[in-house]
């Protein structure tokens, strides 16, 4: 199929904005006959609702939360980017730009990743205005600290709980307009497919999370803000309940899955203590700032945090200032992650397991007081002290990579509408602006750009083509989703196998884990593809799913969810098999440079992988969509 990624031309700095008096109006005595579904209200799909019901369409927004202030947005810590330049310090639109290309490797979109540093701008602005309580100088104007990748100070904070502070303020937008009468809110609904009409997305099958009740939901356009899906590795920063199911279904249906393979590794997340946890706890890429990573020179077996003040200076190895001078320990996280795991794999962990490296604030309380200190990230201290006993004023903290954030998504047009027409997708449910890393606090900036200053424009251009006309819900589409939805549900129910599904899960994970993570052979990915098929075969014959679907059935819940993983699982091996490069958080030890970098093959793989759906047991068809670099020149990465 040929990827119309519907880009405008013109100058990349007037791109967007040629776009947008390009597209197509709807009257606003017209709004209110157009019906739009917006599932998922975390900060993206919060603003995309709240937006939509104040120009004055008819929006349902779903979560399968109790409330939308629980999206997953919340856990958000560091920072949002924007290129404000209040620092006075060399920032810029283009300097973001050029920040998130080369974070993301070169692979991701040039016009897509301008836009998103273009309207950084305008949501701070629009926070502000809502009363989020952005961090402030003694003068009273806003703060900045850096983040990793860039060498400006760009990212605006909250204390450690930026993304809670966001997602209030889109909630409080999101709340005026349901007060209104113009968002409908259905929480506890989980969405369980797509129906497509005609070629066209124009509802949706969900089920009630407390009844288990089967309902369909119509509108003339869908949008899909549903987060990604890094709990495809059991073990996450993600909350529990963040699962692939609607981008999925949305797949299933003939959207096309854009580079799953392009997982993000965080650098600094509290270690896993035993098999006995079911998430990890992220400790904010902003204490990298004053933060110092190292480990000892020579292998110090069990060393604690308690004992790290007996490591002589001259003893201690602070490998990121060390080998890249320039930035430090603010590089990217996928450099970060990996030198990290390098460290450990040389003998040189820390921690009863040695798989942990010490991030020290020994200095930085020195030079700056321990009020100071506690006043940018006394939160994260405390978080981190109630988890692990240690008090990191007195001794380092350990810390260790793990899976975070995805990349890759549903693939998505300039319209961030998909590959089927009239279903959308935003946030990190898409692929379209990180490329194949992100760097810290764009994920915020990401969300709330598709939500607050995109989809508004580019969902009216649509709309104005579309009929008044409302698709009944008793339609032989919505009727045949419902129907297989029930029966999927009775299948789960009644197969009444020996494992649960968290078994399955965790199996799944691990073999994410040990050979999709952060370091990929050819062997290793051709004997994951083969585990992977062999849960899934016994997932479907022995999973033991208790109590009835008339009820609230949290492991129904989730056997849902994993079936959808392991599906996903083979997808992503299928795809980190086919891109023989390493870019970013990708990294095939085949393809290095000599100092252990990840080595990219320009002329191969310099695309957009796209997987289409073929069928049950079927092999996904690749679709590539060529990624031309006008404005940007593609280099070897360099942070030293």
């Amino acid at each position: 199929m040929d990827l119309d990624s519907k880009l405008p031309e013109g100058p990349l700095a007037e791109k967007w904005t040629n776009h947008k008096f390009k597209s197509k109006l709807v009257n606003p005595a017209n709004k209110r006959k157009y019906d739009v579904i917006v599932v998922g209200t975390g900060l993206a799909g919060a603003s995309a609702a709240a937006s939509m019901g104040e120009l004055g369409y008819n929006v349902k927004a779903f979560c399968f939360q109790d409330s939308p202030r629980r999206a997953h947005s919340i856990a958000a810590q560091g920072g949002i980017n924007a290129a404000k330049n209040y620092q006075n310090d060399g920032d810029s639109v283009f300097r973001l730009f050029y920040d998130t290309i080369k974070g993301g490797d070169y692979r991701g979109r040039e016009a897509n990743t301008y836009r998103l540093a273009e309207v950084s701008v305008n949501i701070i602005d629009q926070c502000v205005a809502q009363g989020v309580p952005f961090a402030r100088e003694y003068g009273g104007t806003l703060a900045n600290r850096s983040f990793g990748g860039a060498q400006v100070s760009r990212t605006f904070y909250a204390r450690g709980q930026t993304g809670q502070q966001l997602l209030l303020g889109a909630y409080s937008a999101l709340s005026r307009q349901a007060a209104s009468g113009k968002v409908q809110l259905h929480a506890r609904t989980e969405m369980l497919d797509v129906v497509v009409i005609n070629g066209q997305a124009r509802g949706i099958v969900t089920r009630n999370l407390i009844t288990g009740k089967i309902e369909s939901h119509s509108a003339h356009a869908v949008v899909l803000a549903t987060g990604g899906y890094g709990n495809v590795f059991f073990l996450s920063t993600n909350a529990m309940g963040s699962n692939v199911t609607a981008a999925w279904r949305a797949h299933k249906k003939g959207a096309f899955f854009a580079n799953p393979c392009y997982t993000q590794i965080h650098p600094t997340c509290i270690p896993v203590s035993g098999d006995h946890q079911s998430k990890l706890t992220l400790m904010s890429e902003s204490l990298r700032n004053d933060g110092r990573i190292w480990v000892p020179k020579t292998a110090v077996k069990g060393l604690k945090a308690a004992d790290a003040a007996k490591i002589a200076e001259q003893d201690r190895d602070y490998y990121l200032e060390r080998k890249y001078p320039a930035f430090g320990n603010l590089v990217p996280r996928d450099v970060a992650s990996r030198n990290a795991k390098q460290m450990c794999d040389e003998g040189r962990g820390v921690g009863p397991t040695g798989l942990a490296v010490f991030l020290d604030f020994a200095q930085a309380i020195k030079r700056d007081g321990m009020e100071t200190v506690k006043g940018k990230y006394g939160n994260l201290f405390d978080m981190y002290r109630q988890i692990t006993g240690d008090n990191p004023y007195e001794m380092p903290m350990m810390i260790y990579p793990a899976v975070h954030y995805t990349m890759g998504g549903l693939w998505v047009d300039y319209n961030l509408m998909t590959t089927v027409p009239g279903l959308y997708a935003a946030g990190e449910a898409n692929f379209s602006d990180h490329g194949a890393n992100r760097l810290g606090a764009s994920a915020l900036m990401q969300g709330l750009a598709d939500g607050y200053f995109v989809l508004p424009y580019t969902i009216g251009d649509y709309l104005a083509g579309m009929p008044y006309d409302k698709t009944p819900t008793d339609h032989e589409e919505f009727q045949k989703a419902e129907t297989q939805a029930k029966e999927r549900i009775n299948t789960l129910l009644n197969i009444n196998g020996q494992k649960t599904v968290d078994d399955f899960h965790k199996e799944l994970g691990h073999i994410m884990w040990e050979y999709c993570g952060m370091a990929r052979t050819e062997n290793g990915l051709k004997a994951a593809k083969g585990k992977i098929k062999a849960i899934k075969e016994e997932f479907w014959k022995n999973v033991k799913v208790l109590g009835e679907n008339a009820e609230m059935n949290m492991s129904l819940e989730k056997a849902n969810r994993v079936a959808d993983f392991i599906e996903l699982g083979e997808l992503m091996i299928d795809d980190a098999r086919n891109r023989k490069e390493s870019c970013g958080g990708h990294f095939r030890e085949e393809s290095q440079t000599p100092e252990g970098e990840a080595l990219r093959i320009d002329d191969e793989f310099s695309y957009v992988a796209a997987w289409e759906y073929q069928g049950e047991a079927k092999e996904e068809k690749l679709n590539k969509e060529k990624l031309r670099f006008e404005n940007v020149k593609l280099t070897q990465r360099s942070y030293k």
